[in-house]
């Protein structure tokens, strides 16, 4: 599978489900066959790998209680604060599928 190919469809995939529009209506605006879209989502989630980056760990505290956790496949678990921005949660979850 083409680099290209699956870039593109990793972020037509990712763009109709940060929008919460139904595939159909999507794929149509987007001018691509839903058949497409679906082949092409379920071969990137089968060929899934997940990447982590270090990150910085401190206490826990109140301020800090997740609104939000996502459990990874393989059981890692992704905690998602309050106050994260819809652009960066959908970065978070470009990362995790990626």
């Amino acid at each position: 599978m083409s680099e290209t190919r699956r870039k593109y469809w990793g972020r037509l995939i990712a763009e109709q489900e940060a929008s919460g529009q139904n595939v159909r209506p999507f794929c149509g605006e987007q001018g691509i066959g839903e058949h497409s879209f679906y082949r092409w989502r379920k071969r990137l989630r089968e060929n899934e790998t997940v990447r982590f980056a270090l990150l910085e760990t401190r206490g826990a505290t109140a301020e800090m209680a997740s609104a939000l956790e996502l459990v990874l496949r393989n059981g890692e678990r992704l905690r998602i604060g309050d106050g994260v921005d819809a652009a960066t949660f959908r970065l978070v979850l470009d990362a995790v599928r990626q």
